[in-house]
């Protein structure tokens, strides 16, 4: 269990704090706006109304005493690039920052944030991939070069072997995991037979991915 303070309870924010609540995290939620703080209040720890870009504020939540602080403001990039330096400043262990736009994400990494999180772009690039295949199921990027698809087991390779198709000598793709009815089995082994009701989990370059699976 960590401690986190959520600073701008917007929609993104209200998402964010119901899945740290699900995980069992401790949440302190701030916001500028009553109305929000009363919407959020039974699934958050503590919440408080108040400015975020007031460092005595701010200095008021005893900022170096969370595992993390997330900055998820949206709609005033100057109030969220202020509360950002400031969380650093006032021994922020773990600044973390939403960004609409690369310039946004530039400026927040350099006053302060030690990341940053671009849901709108994420999403969107996540949709692109996953509904323009045939195969693609989930898509996870790692960096610019690598990610983690799950895809359905194309025709050709059903009633095969994982060892038979041994995509990893071809192209460099290695399969993690096989999911049946959406079990995972780790354990897998080249002797693992492949059918219409698996899915893959695989990792490897985007090209090479994209030109084994043909997508």
């Amino acid at each position: 269990m960590k401690s986190v303070l959520l600073i701008g309870v917007n929609h993104f924010g209200t998402q964010l704090a119901l899945k740290l609540h699900e995980l069992g995290h401790q949440v302190m939620a701030i916001d500028i706006r009553e109305d929000r703080i009363n919407k959020i209040l039974d699934i958050v720890t503590d919440a408080q109304i108040g400015d975020s870009t007031n460092e005595a504020f701010l200095r008021s939540l005893g900022v170096n005493n969370f595992d993390v602080c997330i900055v998820t403001i949206s709609g005033d990039f100057q109030s969220s690039l202020e509360t950002t330096s400031l969380l650093k400043e006032l021994g922020g262990k773990l600044v973390v920052a939403r960004a609409d736009r690369d310039v946004q994400a530039k400026f927040l990494l350099r006053n302060g944030a030690d990341e940053v999180v671009s849901p709108e772009k994420q999403v969107a690039e996540w949709a692109a991939i996953k509904y323009t295949s045939d195969h693609i199921l989930d898509y996870i990027k790692l960096d610019d070069n690598y990610a983690i698809y799950e895809l359905t087991v194309p025709d050709a390779w059903i009633g095969k072997t994982i060892g038979q198709i041994d995509i990893r000598k071809k192209y460099g793709v290695n399969i993690l995991a096989v999911k049946t009815n959406g079990a995972i089995n780790l354990n897998i082994t080249p002797d693992t037979l492949l059918d219409e009701n698996k899915t893959l989990l695989v990792l490897g370059e985007h090209r090479s991915i994209q030109k084994c699976f043909r997508i």
